[in-house]
This record gives structure tokens, sequence and C-alpha cells, in this order.
């Protein structure tokens, strides 16, 4: 499976992001999904994830109430809506996958995008 991320960018303290990701070379409703990121200067984060089928949604507690995952099986595209951003929340941000019924709760998964920067300035 190939995941392309996309959407990042810089973004006022306060103001909203949305990323994409497109998936190719697999069966998209088969895998759980998520999002990870790595501030700079630090090591990678779990953000966000949601299950194959949809809509079981997970969230790191840092994101909760401002960030909103979800998916769309049909045009196999994974989204990030980041709100109320902060300038910690300044990372680059990786696309995930996996098939594994495990993957979600062990926050562990086996294929990653390229990833895209998001930097919130204050």
């Amino acid at each position: 499976v190939q995941l392309q991320a996309s959407g990042g960018g810089l973004v006022q303290a306060g103001g909203s992001l949305r990323l994409s990701c497109s998936v190719s070379g697999s069966t998209f409703s088969n895998y759980h999904m998520g999002w990870f990121r790595r501030p700079p200067g630090k090591e990678r984060e779990f953000v966000a994830a949601i299950i194959s089928s949809g809509p079981n949604t997970y969230y790191a507690d840092s994101v909760k109430g401002r960030f909103t995952i979800s998916r769309d099986n049909a045009k196999k595209e994974l989204y990030l809506q980041m709100n109320s951003l902060k300038p910690e929340d300044t990372a680059v941000y990786y696309c995930v996958a996996d098939p594994k019924p495990s993957a979600i709760g062990r926050r562990r998964f086996d294929n990653w995008g390229q990833g895209t920067q998001v930097t919130v300035s204050s």
C-alpha cells in the first residue's frame, strides 16, 4: 500500500488546516488508518486513528476536541481536520495504515507515508 499525505502548511495559532492522505496499491477498506506526528527535536507520537470500516475513532489527549479524523472508503482517502491549532502542534505529520486488528490498540502501524509539514506560528 502507498500513502501520500498532503495539506500541510504554515498557519497562525488558532487557525485550521485539513490534511489528506491518498491511498493506492491495496484495498483501502481493509486498513485501519491513522496519523502520527514528529515535532522538531522530539520522538514521533500518535495523533489519531480510525478503524477500517469507521466510524470508531481514537485520539491523543493533546488533540482531543480539536482534531477530527475521518475517511472516505469510496475515494480511498483519509483526512485530519485540525482546528484551534497551537504552536505545539508544529510537526511533520505522517499518514499510516495497517490491516492488523491490533494496530490501533498497540498504536503500531507498518505502512507509512512520506509526511507533510505543519507549522503553527504564535
